[in-house]
């Protein structure tokens, strides 16, 4: 019985979108072919389930051989066993290197170690990702922390250039390698309200601000490591508490700048003196390795959790520290209003961030 078939060779390779997200996943092969089926791919093909399952075990394969390529991206483009467009690879980066914020939000601030790594097994319960795609996404991290750590330049660029992704995606991988870096303290209750791209918002003021690399945009680590000498300035500004004079003056200008613009102005004028301290001690204690893992409990606890508890609004938030921090600048004994700019603009911007009235 003679048999037609209709044959179409190509050097192009064939990489279904929807395929390789399951792949990502960590979905098997028959869980994939399951959900292919369910959504009615069989009918749109006229093809029978024997042919779906190849079809995806053969989409499987290819994807795995693209695996060691996509650990460093700039391969992709230059080997000739797969004919991929650039459209097409540029996906393939993308997706690949896109991670859960469930899962980032689980490790972030953690040591990128074996010891973290031990934990995936709880993480992937915890956030029902699979374990096999908690594993891609913790050794990314990983990966992208080990290339970036010794280069010079700015961090987001580094991160761009050498896994070839997005500005948005390469920015939020640089605020993950500055949180492990600085082992920044993020998985404490009172913090589990704040989401990761709250925690990439603030690590970007940090890298734009408190780093080596925000006044040097030629040395290692620049945008990773904090700038010892700007926080041993810091220490300057416990004048603003310890002098009597100063807090009583300092008090006076915020209270007459907020007076009649809030109803929350009693509240404000009683607890000044005790925010300020607050906030003036988290800038002192900041050469301690432990008060910078501590930074953002602290700012929690000394600062928002006080100002929740008397019914502050946003609004009322803004107004505050914007006159706390501007009434400094009229303060006559007052000498250190660069180190205070440099301080307040990233604190008022976080704790806006922060603060979910």
């Amino acid at each position: 019985m003679a048999v037609e078939l209709d044959v179409f060779v190509g050097n192009t390779t064939i990489m279904d979108e929807e395929v390789y997200q399951f792949w990502l996943d960590g979905y098997t092969v028959n869980d994939a072919v399951k959900v292919r089926m369910e959504g009615g791919v069989l009918e749109e093909c006229d093809a029978s389930s024997d042919v779906l399952l190849s079809d995806t075990m053969d989409q499987y394969r290819t994807f795995q051989m693209c695996e060691r390529l996509l650990h460093s991206p700039s391969k992709l483009g230059n080997q000739l066993l797969f004919q991929i467009p650039p459209h097409r690879q540029a996906m393939l980066i993308e997706r690949y290197y896109a991670f859960d914020d469930a899962f980032v939000r689980e490790v972030l601030g953690k040591k990128l170690s074996k010891g973290t790594k031990k934990d995936l097994d709880d993480i992937s319960a915890k956030t029902n990702v699979t374990l096999k795609s908690c594993r891609r996404q913790f050794d990314n991290f990983k990966r992208v922390f080990k290339v970036v750590e010794e280069l010079k330049g700015p961090l987001v660029e580094n991160i761009r250039q050498h896994f070839l992704l997005s500005d948005k995606l390469a920015r939020d991988y640089a605020a993950i390698v500055f949180f492990a870096n600085n082992r920044f303290e993020t998985g404490k209750r009172k913090l589990q309200y704040l989401t990761f791209q709250d925690f990439a918002f603030c690590a970007g003021l940090l890298i734009n601000n408190w780093t080596v690399g925000a006044v040097d945009n030629m040395v290692e680590d620049m945008d990773v490591d904090l700038d010892k000498e700007f926080l041993q300035d810091l220490k300057e500004l416990k004048i603003l508490i310890t002098d009597k004079d100063l807090l009583d003056q300092h008090k006076s200008l915020v209270c007459t700048a907020l007076r009649g613009k809030t109803k929350t102005f009693n509240e404000m004028e009683a607890n000044f003196k005790n925010l300020s301290r607050g906030l003036v001690n988290i800038a002192a204690k900041l050469t301690n390795t432990k008060d910078v893992r501590d930074f953002f409990i602290d700012l929690v606890e000394k600062f928002i959790e006080p100002c929740r508890s008397d019914r502050w609004t946003a609004a009322d938030m803004k107004l505050y520290l914007t006159h706390y921090t501007n009434s400094a600048h009229i303060l006559d004994t007052f000498k250190h209003q660069v180190v205070w700019d440099r301080y307040m603009g990233v604190i008022k911007s976080c704790i806006f961030k922060m603060y979910h009235d």
